[in-house]
């Protein structure tokens, strides 16, 4: 794979052991996670997930990847995004993401979503990649809308999430719809 994914701003990387103080700061404040699967983090937490998807980069055929997104110019990591094949025979792929709260707001994770969605098309062979979020999680459905995600439905109570079930707003685009957008070579490969 054609890795690491670079954007104008960005670099999009495997992650290393040495990144779970970048990785905690987001991944254990409240206001970042409020609408996640996880979180807030315990230093612990933290850790081990840092080494799940380390030790998921050695997979062959690799089917997830999760990428550190850094600033080029401070090599400062800022967030993560992901992308995860989720259905070899349909060409499905699943994309989430999730950003220090300093970095909000500047379009760091609309650059971040168009390179790994680019990615997923252009290096996996994807047809269609899909997305979802929390209803009141405006920013992030902006974000999938930005780049060209159509909304295909409203899932109810299907995440059992923090002691309670959530719903959530269906976003996918198919590789069709992203060869027409402007934004396909955003990142070099």
């Amino acid at each position: 794979m054609n890795l690491p994914l670079e954007t104008q701003r960005l670099i999009l990387r495997d992650f290393v052991e040495s990144d779970w103080l970048a990785v905690h700061q987001y991944a254990s404040d409240d206001e970042v996670v409020r609408y996640l699967t996880f979180g807030p983090n315990s230093e612990e937490d933290t850790k081990n997930f840092l080494q799940r998807e380390i030790s998921l980069q050695g997979e062959e055929p690799r089917q997830h990847f999760a990428l550190a997104v850094t600033l080029k110019t401070q090599q400062q990591l800022i967030g993560v995004c992901h992308i995860s094949v989720t259905d070899i025979d349909n060409k499905t792929g699943s994309i989430g993401y999730c950003f220090t709260k300093e970095f909000w707001g500047q379009g760091y994770a609309t650059e971040a979503v168009k390179a790994v969605v680019s990615f997923g098309f252009q290096e996996l062979g994807l047809h269609r990649i899909f997305a979802t979020c929390h209803p009141e999680n405006i920013a992030s459905a902006r974000v999938m809308q930005k780049i060209g995600m159509q909304q295909e439905g409203y899932l109810r109570e299907h995440h059992w999430i923090k002691g309670q079930w959530r719903d959530s707003w269906l976003y996918a685009i198919l590789e069709h719809e992203w060869r027409s957008l402007d934004f396909r070579r955003c990142w070099k490969g």
